[in-house]
């Protein structure tokens, strides 16, 4: 019988494993528009959050470094994908937006993965499916400390 951290470890390999296939698909679904899967979640944490993000926002968010982000984020805007607007909290950190084309692209794409979604969930219950977030929300909730 395994320890509960011999299981714990066997549950982080899957999801390095699952996480190097999503990435894998998010590439694919993206490749059109010449996007990867990192360009791709930025859009992605800017397009979901309630309030403007930062750079560093969008790093704490996706739960990477700031400068991992701010080299995609840079890259980003050459590309007309996002911008930066004033922040009025904070003269240097300014906010991320997506630029018109940016949300085009996006809106596109997100279309796309509720199609790819809801065909990948097809050999889940809806019971998988929900215990496995609960159990990763709170992998998060200790490890985002």
């Amino acid at each position: 019988m395994d320890s509960d951290g011999e299981a714990f470890t066997k549950v982080v390999l899957a999801i390095f494993k699952v996480s190097g296939l999503l990435n894998t698909e998010g590439d694919r679904i993206s490749e059109e528009f010449g996007l990867s899967s990192a360009r791709w979640k930025i859009m992605g944490a800017i397009e979901k959050s309630d309030v403007r993000l930062t750079v560093p926002e969008i790093g704490r968010a996706m739960g990477q470094s700031r400068q991992a982000s701010q080299r995609i984020v840079d890259v980003m805007a050459k590309d007309g994908l996002i911008e930066f607007v004033d922040n009025p909290s904070h003269k240097r950190a300014k906010h991320v937006t997506l630029t018109a084309e940016g949300k085009r692209i996006y809106d596109f794409l997100d279309k796309k993965q509720a199609l790819w979604a809801a065909e990948a969930a097809i050999e889940l219950t809806r019971e998988e499916l929900d215990i496995t977030f609960n159990t990763i929300q709170k992998m998060v909730k200790y490890f985002d400390k």
